[in-house]
């Protein structure tokens, strides 16, 4: 799978911070701009990427476009740390966010509320002590051939470190193909859950879903 003269995927470096939070704010609400359900972009992003970016930042990739980063695979293959990390970063933003509540709009107070209420319910299931990555990628700059070799980077780092197995968790719903390209790189969905913050707010159901491969 020939990849586009223009596109280049490249180890995540600390100069990459910044982009790598915009970027993940700009396709926060299913591909597009976190805005209009989340206004706090700073919480937003440091609860979506803080860990990779500051904590295990070499087991992260960049796709760039034209010398723009305008995608990120962000992975870990240090799991229980990475959820210990969590636990107590977790708590932090929650503080944090809990300061600026009065300031928030309804769609971002009801966006906490969903947060608090259902979202840990609407998480399925993950394996234990395995490698994971997420992935982001500006509509302008998706391509199935950068995907796979952004995907292909990280799986070679992890081979590399003897890793056996990685999963990973993709919003999916009808008209987006995420599944169908994890299951295209040899992924095996294992489970998937609604995500109800998205009813009446997108025509059809979104779903958070996992899927796993054996790297061999």
């Amino acid at each position: 799978m020939a990849l586009p003269a223009d596109i280049c995927i490249r180890p995540y470096e600390l100069r990459d911070r910044e982009a790598v939070r915009r970027l993940c704010c700009e396709t926060g609400f299913l591909g597009k701009p976190i805005d209009p359900v989340f206004e706090d972009r700073e919480l937003f992003a440091d609860y979506l990427t803080a860990y990779y970016t500051d904590v295990e930042p070499e087991s992260s990739f960049v796709l760039e476009q034209g010398g723009v980063v305008k995608g990120y695979l962000l992975g870990s293959c240090r799991p229980l740390r990475q959820q210990w990390h969590s636990f107590f970063h977790n708590l932090r933003l929650f503080a944090d966010g809990m300061r600026r509540y009065h300031r928030y709009n309804r769609a971002t107070r009801d966006f906490i509320k969903w947060i608090l209420k259902n979202s840990w319910r609407e998480v399925p299931a993950v394996p234990r002590k395995t490698a994971h990555f997420h992935f982001n990628v500006l509509p302008e700059a998706q391509s199935l051939a950068g995907t796979h070799a952004m995907m292909n980077a990280y799986f070679d780092y992890l081979r590399s470190r003897g890793e056996k197995a990685v999963f990973g968790q993709m919003v999916t719903f009808e008209s987006r193909r995420g599944a169908k390209v994890l299951e295209r790189f040899g992924f095996r969905v294992i489970g998937k859950k609604e995500i109800t913050k998205y009813r009446g707010m997108h025509p059809g159901a979104v779903y958070l879903t996992t899927a796993v491969k054996q790297l061999g």
